[in-house]
């Protein structure tokens, strides 16, 4: 059973966004999607029935002006987005997921280890930690590795927690969507490949992250990231010129109503541009590839209240809408 949105109403910022969705037991389409929570079918809309989000995005400079007009077009037929099921908004080729990239959040844990025999107070050590934070910012490099796509599942999709992770956990992100190859681009030249932004909540198994059998080999993304349905993303794509800037967005994530995280993107060390940047530098960027820019402070771990069979998360971000799963523990064999 999915967890539908609760209204229809102020969906999004702008005039419209993109989205995937489906009538009960119908193919999935890409749909232009209102503020009011009104949908249209773009297959149709422009003559397409093979048409997905991703070969809109793959042609993005021609699709974004008749996206546009459709949006303007008041007199074509639509249908509220209740009546149907929101998948996740794109099937990416390629999925760049960051960590360590919100300044507080980095702060906390730097504060809460503690090496053995450092008597100083708690301030001298957030101020060095603060000046660590400062320094990365412009000396160093993002953090920046690969997920998979078949980890991505829909926006109120149930979230199935597996029998062997031990501490399923939630980080909600940013999500850029690329709209336009690629490929050792600057920073100064990044935003103009964005399409537009996601919600994405990129669950990690914090007793898998690093290998017991091997720990001189460091993190383990396959195994505490990649199960699926550990990537709930969308509801929509909200285009890059419907978001005055990414930099400053609230991200909040709610469990079972509670907040746990809540934080705004001008926390971020390395802001959105210079990580698709950074990312363009190694890999060529694809349209319709997503690139996560990390998650605040807030996570399970952080509350010692890790994900279990019956929990709702909600996640939120300025602009893009809201996303609602419900997790079910897988039953173990």
């Amino acid at each position: 059973m999915s967890v539908k949105p609760e209204s229809a109403s102020a969906l999004f910022a702008g005039p419209f966004a993109l989205a995937t969705l489906s009538a009960p037991d119908g193919p999935r389409f890409p749909a232009l999607v209102m503020p009011d929570g009104n949908a249209l079918d773009l297959r149709a809309a422009l003559g397409d029935e093979q048409l997905t989000v991703l070969s809109l995005l793959d042609r993005w400079d021609k699709s974004l002006p008749q996206l546009r007009a459709l949006a303007a077009d008041t007199g074509v037929n639509r249908t509220p987005i209740t009546d149907l099921h929101v998948h996740a908004p794109v099937e990416p080729r390629q999925v760049f997921q960051s960590g360590a990239n919100y300044r507080q959040h980095v702060i906390d844990l730097h504060v809460a280890h503690r090496a053995p025999g450092d008597d100083r107070s708690e301030a001298e050590r957030r101020a060095e930690a603060a000046e660590i934070m400062d320094r990365r910012a412009t000396e160093d490099l993002p953090y920046v590795f690969i997920g998979l796509p078949s980890a991505i599942t829909g926006p109120y999709d149930d979230v199935v927690l597996p029998a062997w992770a031990e501490k399923p956990d939630w980080e909600l992100e940013l999500a850029v969507v690329i709209g336009r190859p690629a490929y050792q681009v600057s920073v100064a030249e990044a935003s103009a490949h964005i399409a537009g932004y996601t919600i994405a909540n990129d669950l990690t198994d914090r007793s898998t992250v690093f290998r017991r059998d091997m720990p001189q080999i460091g993190t383990d993304w396959l195994r505490s990231k990649n199960a699926p349905g550990f990537t709930p993303l969308g509801p929509w794509i909200v285009p890059a010129e419907s978001i005055a800037n990414p930099d400053d967005l609230r991200v909040t994530l709610k469990l079972n109503g509670e907040t746990m995280q809540d934080e705004s993107t001008k926390d971020m060390i390395f802001k959105v541009a210079r990580m698709v940047s950074y990312a363009s530098q190694t890999a060529h960027l694809l349209p319709g590839d997503l690139v996560l820019t990390g998650s605040p402070a807030g996570n399970g771990m952080h509350w010692g209240r890790l994900l279990r069979d019956g929990d709702v998360m909600e996640g939120s971000v300025t602009g893009l809408g809201v996303q609602s799963t419900r997790c079910v523990a897988e039953a173990k064999a």
